[in-house]
């Protein structure tokens, strides 16, 4: 029998809306696991009058009865969470019970922030556009074999002498490269030994608990961060994140295995946005892009960042759902587009002269591409809130028709405003739905 699993991800760059849809289909699960990224992911979610950002709990909380994971798969920061966790509980939520975070994943640690802002801020280094909260330098420690793992933060002794022996280490780097004051071990064990004390009777082997979950014939979503072309192996390299955003991601970074992993859900803006620098070919340099920002409120949910603007990108979309075996898309921001006359669909791209729908592996490919459009034309009346896919203007239909079309996905559902109710899902998909999580 199949598992009743969904993975649903970012199929661009992030900040694609997870956060809503997450939260809108949470209520249909047992439980919500994240497996990638940090505190460098923000999820927004609308409840009412009542807006929540979530960087490291996983939406599922916000829904009664629903279990929130931290998978393995995740760097955590333990004071950022411990305030989090606060947040969450001043706002009257119970979260006691429900939140879980697997004793395998990495902690960060202040010496990855102060190597990863002094790297990202010195003179002639390759800026990225990092969030310079210590994700990187985490991920290295992990592959290196000398990170810390949640297990070993609640030993007080190997805590004091990981400490102690990685402040000497990174402290040293830090002053000969970039000349950066150096960092006390004993304030920072005092801090994170009093940390791992908080955070003890959340802890658990959350494979397991998964696991069982799913042998009792319960459902189980996974909650990706950020987006497919800043997954380390399949984005646009080295403008990317430090961990597999993509679906394959989710068993890895969960300790479920992989067959366990069932339908994808891919998650699409209307058109595309991306945070930081790397290359972004179909970015719109003019005041159609300041009219998407505006529209859109796309600024950064952790870092406040504007976000750039672009058309959406059909070869990109189709490699995106290739590399995660998309079976549906939920297409986010419908509305943000209701007031343009002529809307621009990159079909194709021309690299060199020549025309071709593939993805450069390199940042020359990529930044060389010339964009091929299609241009449909507007509905220019409103769309949002429209919660029945009859009621959407016949303009908007065919766009999202054509999305459907070169997309190789299914659209399941549609988003006409942040709030959890404006939202139009389509029977062909709350038919699924029914299917994975009875």
């Amino acid at each position: 029998m199949r598992a009743k699993t969904a993975v649903v991800l970012g199929a661009q760059w992030g900040d694609e809306g997870k956060g809503k849809i997450v939260d809108v289909l949470s209520e249909r699960f047992n439980a919500v696991a994240r497996y990638a990224g940090g505190h460098n992911a923000g999820h927004t979610v609308i409840i009412g009058e009542h807006k929540f950002v979530l960087q490291l709990i996983p939406c599922g909380v916000l829904r009664p009865g629903c279990k929130g994971v931290i998978g393995n798969g995740v760097v955590l920061d333990p004071i950022y969470f411990l305030d989090e966790v606060d947040r969450i509980r001043k706002t009257g939520l119970d979260i006691d019970g429900r939140l879980f975070v697997s004793n395998r994943a990495q902690v960060i640690l202040p010496y990855h922030r102060m190597i990863e802002l002094a790297s990202e801020t010195a003179p002639g280094r390759q800026k990225i556009g990092t969030t310079s909260k210590g994700i990187g330098p985490a991920y290295e420690d992990k592959m290196a074999r000398s990170g810390l793992r949640i297990v070993d933060l609640l030993n007080a002794s190997l805590l004091k002498t990981h400490i102690e022996a990685a402040c000497e280490e990174k402290n040293a780097i830090a002053r000969a490269l970039f000349g950066t004051d150096p960092l006390d071990p004993s304030k920072m064990y005092e801090e994170y030994a009093a940390a791992a004390e908080r955070i003890l009777p959340l802890v658990a082997d959350t494979g397991r608990l998964l696991h069982d979950i799913l042998a009792q014939g319960g459902s189980v979503m996974f909650e990706g961060a950020q987006g497919t072309m800043l997954d380390i192996d399949h984005g646009t390299y080295p403008y990317v994140t430090s961990s597999s955003a993509t679906a394959g991601g989710a068993a890895t970074g969960t300790g479920v295995g992989p067959a366990n992993i069932g339908t994808v859900i891919s998650v699409t803006k209307a058109y595309v946005t991306r945070v930081g620098g790397g290359p972004f070919p179909t970015e719109i340099h003019d005041a159609a892009g300041d009219h998407l920002r505006a529209r859109g409120h796309e600024y950064g949910a952790v870092t406040g960042r504007p976000r750039r603007c672009g058309w959406l990108d059909m070869p990109l979309l189709r490699y995106s759902n290739q590399v995660n075996s998309a079976q549906w898309l939920v297409v986010t921001k419908l509305d943000v587009l209701d007031e343009i006359a002529e809307i621009p669909i990159c079909t194709a791209y021309e690299i060199d002269g020549k025309i071709s729908d593939e993805i450069p592996a390199d940042v020359r490919g990529l930044e060389s591409i010339k964009p091929i459009y299609t241009t449909l034309k507007g509905w220019r009346q409103s769309t949002e809130g429209i919660t029945e896919y009859e009621k959407l203007p016949q303009a908007a239909r065919d766009y999202l028709a054509f999305q459907e079309r070169e997309s190789g996905a299914k659209i399941g559902m549609i988003s006409t405003g942040p709030d959890r109710d404006q939202t139009i899902v389509l029977p062909e998909f709350a038919a699924a739905l029914k299917t994975i999580c009875a």
